[in-house]
């Protein structure tokens, strides 16, 4: 090397390390950005497939509902699939929110087809299940491969679990913003992790973004009347949030009762979603309606412009909680905004507020109560309902939080900062000990 070459290498060297001295930041963005592009793309992809294949298989059911017929036998062969070869990523979504507490084991990839082939069996022969556990166990088990080629420690290991749960839910629902935060928020009830915030809003909206790139169209909701927010429509809107609260609460218990029920009474594994795939079934064909299988996008919808019965969201709760608990696979959060819309829709009856405006409440607050993410919430109504109803959606998000006390559908989600008084000492315990 020439002496005007080791000068200029040295000038070179001096110059970067006096840039990063000025931004020490921008390594890590650098490195996450390039990681959060990988899963951007990878998990955008794999839930634009798996939307299309949902559609797909919908509407096929819808036009040969002698399938329904079959369900305990599909619901036979998921049971053998996941108890012979599928034990070690049975337990789904806890096994993600448990890594990122815990970091051990890679999740195994097989996670993704896995879940993928279960969710598409249980729409297309009648369970009624929803999408978004699939998206962040596929997200989740793709993103987790990146571990050891970019040779990630625990703590960053932590963080790519979170940018997947966001990519996965911000992808397969069109809302990055709630996607982000629900990733950042579902782990740790009360808390965020901020060190994971600039990898989860890139991943969500590079996810988002490459869904919409493979023309994947999302399902648009609208709030028609929207009150001047005044003294009595708020006190509405927080008797509204009370009876979401209970409603999240009690499906949460009921769900988690009706898997011990199963587990205690059928002791060989494939033989639960057999029985409650006959219950599934022999229900669909007494009542003559496929109105509470699948993900029930019509029937949300409906809620949006029409006042409906409260039997649609108690009939819906107990087909999901059948299907769920016997284990076929799917997720828990489409059929919450269907319980939560119907829900609202028929509290139109007794609360005056508009029973659109009371719908698109209860679509995302039972889902806030649920699942403890209140944040996220408030921007997902944001998102798909547009801005002028936030202040309705947040507090009805806030008091159904509060309502719903420390249940969950996540029984590895932890308590970060309690609720209430009654609760400070159990921090740091999971959901599960509370069961």
């Amino acid at each position: 090397m020439s002496k005007h070459q080791w000068t200029l290498s040295k000038k070179v060297i001096f110059h970067t390390q006096f840039f990063l001295r000025k931004f020490p930041a921008l390594p890590y963005i650098l490195k996450w950005l390039f990681i959060s592009m990988i899963i951007g793309l990878l998990v955008g992809t794999a839930s634009a497939g798996f939307l299309q294949s949902l559609e797909w298989a919908t509407n096929f059911r819808e036009n040969h509902l002698w399938l329904i017929a079959l369900l305990p036998v599909v619901g036979f062969f998921i049971g053998l699939l996941y108890y012979y070869f599928g034990k070690d990523v049975e337990a789904g979504n806890n096994l993600l929110i448990d890594n990122i507490h815990d970091p051990k084991e890679i999740i195994p990839f097989k996670m993704a087809p896995f879940v993928y082939l279960g969710t598409i069996a249980t729409h297309l022969f009648g369970g009624s299940a929803g999408r978004e556990g699939t998206a962040l166990q596929m997200a989740g088990a793709i993103a987790d491969q990146l571990t050891k080629p970019f040779k990630l420690d625990k703590n960053e290991r932590k963080i790519l679990i979170i940018a997947a749960i966001a990519a996965g839910f911000g992808s397969v629902f069109g809302t990055p913003l709630a996607g982000a935060v629900f990733g950042l928020e579902v782990f740790l009830i009360g808390r965020i992790r901020y060190n994971a915030i600039f990898p989860a809003f890139a991943s969500a909206i590079l996810a988002d973004w490459t869904t919409n790139l493979w023309n994947v169209k999302h399902t648009h909701y609208h709030i028609d009347i929207i009150p001047k927010l005044e003294f009595l429509p708020i006190l509405c809107s927080i008797l509204a949030g009370i009876a979401f609260g209970i409603c999240a609460a009690a499906f949460s218990k009921m769900i988690h009762w009706a898997s011990s029920l199963f587990k205690s009474k059928i002791k060989y594994p494939p033989l639960r979603p057999v029985i409650g795939g006959t219950i599934v079934a022999l229900a669909v064909f007494a009542m003559g309606t496929t109105r509470y299988i699948g993900l029930g996008v019509p029937v949300i919808l409906e809620s949006f412009e029409k006042q409906l019965p409260f039997y649609d969201f108690a009939l819906k709760m107990i087909f999901t909680i059948v299907t769920l608990s016997a284990g076929f696979k799917g997720g828990e959060v489409t059929p919450l905004f269907f319980i939560g819309a119907t829900l609202g829709s028929a509290l139109s009856l007794f609360i005056p507020l508009p029973f659109g405006l009371l719908a698109g409440m209860g679509f995302v607050a039972v889902f806030a109560g649920a699942t403890n993410t209140p944040l996220a919430c408030m921007l997902m109504g944001i998102e798909l309902f547009g801005a002028e109803s936030g202040a309705y959606i947040a507090i009805a998000c806030i008091v159904s939080y509060l309502l719903s006390g420390h249940n969950s559908i996540y029984t590895k989600q932890k308590i970060g900062v309690a609720k209430n008084r009654r609760y400070e000492n159990q921090q740091d315990k999971s959901i599960s000990d509370f069961l």
